[in-house]
Order: C-alpha cells, then structure tokens, then sequence
C-alpha cells in the first residue's frame, strides 16, 4: 500500500497535518510519500504536471491525497493514472476566488477521471476563506460520484489556521 499527499500552494511537507498523517499511514504499513512541490501553483499545469508524473510510481493500490492546490493536481493527475482511492481536502475544479490558479485546467475528462480511480471523496468546509468551499466540493461530485463530506473547518489548516491533526481523514484512508 502506497500513499502519496500532496500539499497545498504555498506549503510545504512539513506543515499543518501532513506529517501527522505520513506517520499515522507508516504505522499501519503504507509507503508514504509527502514531496515538496514548491512550484505547485505558480508554474501553468501544463508544464508542472508532467515532473509530478515522472516523480511518483502509481498504482491501483495507491492512495493520493491533495490538500488545496494539491487537491486540484490530482484532478490533472488522475487523468493519467489509476490509483485505488482519491482524497480532495479544500478541493476545487473551478476558479474559486480572484487569484491566479495554473494548477487549474481549461477542462477536465470526467469520465476519465472517474474510470482511474476506484473511490474519490471530496472534504470541504461550508465555508472556506479561499472559497474552496462545499460548493466547489459538490461541482465534482456531481461529475465524479464518490462521497462528499462537509464539515466546518475553514481550510483544514493554513498560515492563520491551526490543523495539526486530522482524525477524520485518517480514518477514512484506513
């Protein structure tokens, strides 16, 4: 079992939960890979996403998760791959404020997507201060299926938002 998490734009592997969670996966015997991807967001996906792809071994017994900009690459990601399972925290397909997003695509193939990977779930708050909100979360739903949870967490975790653990993803990765 091999899980790969994806920080969000701006981070890093060492902030908010991301090394809690790496840790709590190790213990129960997955590989886990946590990269740093400084450029996440900054460089057109068009161009980043072809390293990303060179960078990480995929496979239908992988578990990917993004938080953020990290969450909207995998959408890119998952175009190309099969993986087992997907987990979108603060995702979104869609501008979801008036910052600039190259981790964006034009489009997307949703029934490519939803062919690569055997269970997605998208965690969101109602209200997200970047507007990664239920809305963005429910828009993929909606192409995608799979299970959309809702909570009141802001961005699970930020510069000004505390989120050094994560039980409920935890739990769900099982």
């Amino acid at each position: 079992m091999k899980a790969i998490i994806f920080h969000g734009t701006g981070g890093n592997p060492d902030v908010a939960w991301y090394p809690w969670l790496a840790e709590r996966l190790r213990s129960r015997g997955y590989e886990v890979e946590v990269p740093p991807y400084p450029d996440l967001n900054v460089a057109p996906i068009a161009g980043f996403l072809p390293g990303v792809l060179a960078n990480h071994e995929f496979d239908e017994h992988t578990v990917l998760v993004g938080h953020s900009g990290g969450a909207a690459l995998l959408l890119a990601v998952l175009e190309h791959v099969r993986v087992d399972r997907a987990f979108l925290v603060a995702g979104y397909s869609t501008q979801p404020n008036t910052s600039d997003e190259p981790v964006l695509q034009e489009s997307y193939d949703w029934d490519v997507i939803r062919s690569n990977v055997r269970d997605i779930y998208f965690i969101n708050s109602a209200e997200d201060p970047y507007g990664c909100d239920a809305g963005q979360g429910r828009a993929m739903f909606d192409r995608l299926g799979g299970t959309q949870i809702v909570r009141n967490d802001g961005h699970f975790g930020d510069y000004n938002q505390d989120y050094d653990e994560f039980p409920l993803l935890d739990r769900l990765i099982g």
